[in-house]
């Protein structure tokens, strides 16, 4: 009995890819190098490249294989015949008996490893090719779950060997510049993870659209974890930042967003064999599939995974219903991200406007238009035009052949890290997954834009919509003295920018992550009973469906929001500045009509600090202290500065920092720093009191200008009145950077003003600011702008140090 054409997966590694295939091979790695880290993989074994080649042998298929590959015509058009005749083929064979032998003896020493007569287990296959850091063949062979006895096992690996020739295979082979022949096919059986009754899915330990290494990135569904990998559902998405994972104390959980989960993948009622699919219940529709600490316990071995391997992994994870557990049931390199330049920056920009048809997970950065091609149904997959937009309810591996030939993809089903998103990203195509309408929102032969260009979210829009590309060497941008920040307003899109040589963030807008993320005003969810309106009413239940209380939904998703926020450039600074809507803002929200008040000028009316100890909005307020209090201390972010926004007078800062000490936000306690927007002229003007009060100033040039000149900055009949180079609004900044390091404290600059105007910037350098904050789209043309500010100033003070260092 040849004993090499079956194994233990324990008894092979890494470097058995060409005995076992890559899934094979890593599975191995897995048990016997990460077992005793704590990583669990469940046990099985392989039938081994060998035993395949045997087989081909054993039943003189080789001639017959080349024969009828032969007949390719050189177009896609009868892929699909090819490898049904393959197949037909492989499937008429039989295993020799040695190997059938063997393939029963391990399946029985498996059952008595399990206790179980007849274990289910998972028969997969394993390329020889597949799983290699420059190409993922992620999905292109079959995998049979829940296989029982040992006649089933049999005929499952016989139905492996038959996979290796599916016309997505065969395709993807030939995309991929693989021989047809030249790939061997090994079979993995593995001890099934009763996920049936618990969740499965994928994960990555790189962010997928942006390339952020800091992140790995979580999907989720209900049953077994093939809806997830072939993009049959939208499941939940949940981020973890790995750095902060080595400290027990933190769960710096950073996403979690609760997916449609409308069907799942699980064992017949009967308790036999094979799989059924389902529709989810109310219940877990409305549930997260795993809790924060199991988000962790995953995050932390996607680190170990990606050590041992020493680059990005693609892993595909399993909780058992039964046990509670969690299991690595895959893993293989990540092969898009790890491709890209480190130093070439590209952005992708629309200049033109067009109607929303739809919105889901962005795959990619880039932006595509076309016609779009509607196909409801595979069947329909011929009547696919080239150099269309296909749209369809999902893109599966079946769909390999029609996808390399369209210019962007949008589908109703799937998630950023299903399989259809694994191909899009290895194509280099741009598509919008688990949109849950595209097909009946967007007409066949309707002129669409697909943009991936704004961050997690992909959008489609009606029209051939303009568009602009932006490459920089970032290789090539130059030092400052200068600390040189990013304002960001938007979680979903602040991963876009972390190849930046930013030192932190100078201005992360809390109002934006209540308007994008929460949608609800703060005081409804600290008050729900005082919201009359039944519309509002139901939206606010439907918004915090998991939550026992719904001031908790706006805490955990405030803290996460932020998180992400000011995750990129962690350990360096940022600053979170409490909300600064104002009340028309505030009203807009969910359940905001029954607290504010309509007032005549809101631009200097009930906004920033004075909301904060006022009991109109009070209690709303320590839902944002409690919110940093999570962040900080419960996810770990102690590089988080908090800045009071629009603190009009002494006595005003006296009692905004007493009621953040009553909320646990105490100065100086645990490395907490505050800091004040420097935006209302009394600031300045006081500014060394002030500054006894605060551990920083940040300058806020867009109501600083208005307050100074009198100018309403939203109107547009006094916008040629409106202008930060003033001088009398210069007077006042140079004023505050010189009382600011007189008193010894940090300044820096958080307002539009820079970003707009280059000789401002250079205005600001020579003034001696500490740090300038930008917007992103203007970082890259500003920072050169700066140094170049700084190198005059260092010529002409030569002996000198600059203003304020």
């Amino acid at each position: 009995m040849n004993k090499e054409n079956v194994v233990l997966l324990e008894d092979v590694g890494i470097k058995d890819v060409a005995d076992v295939g890559g899934k094979n091979a890593s599975l191995g790695e897995m048990l016997h190098s990460l077992s005793a880290e704590g990583v669990r993989v469940p046990g099985g074994f392989a039938l081994t490249a060998s035993a395949y080649r045997e087989f081909i042998v054993a039943n003189n298929m080789a001639p017959k294989l080349a024969r009828i590959l032969a007949g390719k015509n050189g177009s896609d058009s009868n892929w699909r015949d090819i490898g049904s005749e393959i197949r037909a083929l492989i499937l008429s064979g039989k295993f020799p008996d040695e190997t059938a032998a063997q393939i029963r003896s391990f399946y029985r020493e498996l059952a008595e490893r399990s206790g179980e007569e007849e274990p289910a287990v998972a028969v997969r296959s394993s390329a020889t090719a597949e799983d290699l850091p420059d190409a993922s063949f992620a999905g292109q062979q079959e995998t049979f779950l829940n296989v029982r006895g040992e006649q089933q096992l049999v005929d499952a690996c016989l139905r492996c060997y038959a996979s290796l020739f599916t016309d997505r295979a065969i395709s993807y082979r030939q995309i991929m510049h693989y021989g047809q022949l030249e790939v061997a096919l090994s079979v993995g059986v593995q001890l099934m993870v009763r996920s049936d009754v618990g969740a499965a899915g994928v994960m990555f330990s790189i962010d997928t659209e942006t390339g952020f290494p800091r992140a790995a990135v979580i999907s989720a569904n209900w049953g077994l974890g093939e809806t997830v990998v072939l993009g049959m559902v939208n499941p939940d998405k949940y981020g973890v930042f790995k750095p902060l994972l080595d400290t027990e104390a933190f769960s710096p959980v950073i996403e979690k967003t609760l997916g449609s989960k409308t069907r799942k993948l699980t064992y017949p009622a009967s308790g036999g064999a094979g799989t059924l699919m389902v529709d989810s219940s109310d219940a877990e529709r409305a549930s997260f599939c795993l809790d924060d600490a199991e988000i962790v316990q995953l995050g932390r071995w996607a680190i170990q995974i990606e050590n041992h391997y020493g680059r990005p992994m693609d892993m595909e994870w399993a909780k058992d219903g039964v046990s509670g557990e969690l299991f690595i049931v895959q893993a293989r390199p990540e092969t898009v991200q790890a491709r890209k330049s480190g130093t070439v920056m590209s952005t992708h920009r629309l200049t033109e406007e067009g109607p929303l048809l739809a919105e889901g997970a962005a795959v990619g950065d880039s932006i595509a238009s076309g016609t779009a091609c509607v196909i409801k149904s595979a069947a329909d997959i011929g009547s696919f035009v080239d150099g269309s937009v296909l749209v369809a309810e999902q893109t599966d591996p079946d769909w390999v052949p029609v996808m390399k030939r369209a210019k962007a993809i949008v589908t109703d089903r799937g998630g950023a890290t299903s399989h259809a998103a694994i191909v899009s990203r290895e194509l280099g195509i741009t598509a919008v997954v688990g949109t849950s309408n595209a097909t009946s929102t967007i007409a066949d032969g309707q002129a669409i834009t697909v943009s991936c260009a704004d961050g997690d979210t992909g959008h489609v829009y009606e029209g051939l919509l303009g568009s602009a590309q932006d490459d920089v060497d970032l290789g090539e941008m130059p030092a400052t003295r200068t600390e040189v920040m990013l304002n960001l307003a938007s979680p979903s899109e602040a991963f876009k920018w972390w190849r930046l040589p930013a030192k932190g963030i100078g201005l992360a807008r809390m109002e934006f992550v209540i308007n994008d993320m929460i949608q609800v005003h703060p005081m409804a969810l600290a008050h729900p009973e005082r919201v009359t309106d039944p519309a509002e009413q139901s939206r606010i239940k439907e918004l915090t469906r998991g939550f026992e209380n719904p001031a908790d939904y706006f805490v955990h998703t405030l803290a996460r929001g932020l998180a992400k926020l000011a995750a990129p450039f962690y350990p360096a600074p940022a600053v979170v500045r409490f909300s600064d809507f104002k009340t028309n803002e505030y009203a807009h929200l969910v359940g905001g009509s029954a607290f504010e008040d309509e007032e005549s000028n809101p631009m200097i009316g009930f906004r920033g600090a004075s909301r904060y100890y006022d009991p109109r909005y009070k209690d709303g307020f320590e839902l944002e202290c409690r919110a940093i209090q999570r962040l900080r201390n419960y996810c770990g972010f102690s590089n988080v500065i908090v800045m009071v926004p629009f603190c009009r007078t002494l006595g005003e800062a006296d009692r905004v920092l007493a009621v953040m000490a009553d909320n646990g936000l105490v100065r100086g306690r645990d490395g907490l720093k505050v800091y004040m927007m420097c935006e209302v002229p009394a600031n300045v003007v006081l500014a060394e009191k002030f500054a006894a009060k605060f551990d920083g100033f940040s300058i806020g040039s867009n109501d600083l200008t208005q307050l100074v000149l009198g100018v309403d900055r939203d109107s547009a009949a006094l916008a040629p009145l409106f202008d930060e180079r003033d001088e009398a609004v210069m007077d006042m900044i140079g004023a505050a950077v010189a009382a600011a390091h007189a008193a010894g404290i940090h300044i820096g600059i958080c307002g539009q003003g820079p970003s707009n105007h280059p000789d401002f910037a250079q205005f600001l350098v020579a003034a001696g600011i500490d740090s300038i904050s930008l917007n992103p789209d203007s970082f890259l043309r500003t920072v050169p702008t700066i140094a170049a500010a700084e190198a005059v100033m260092k010529h002409d003070m030569v002996g000198t140090t600059l203003p304020g260092r």
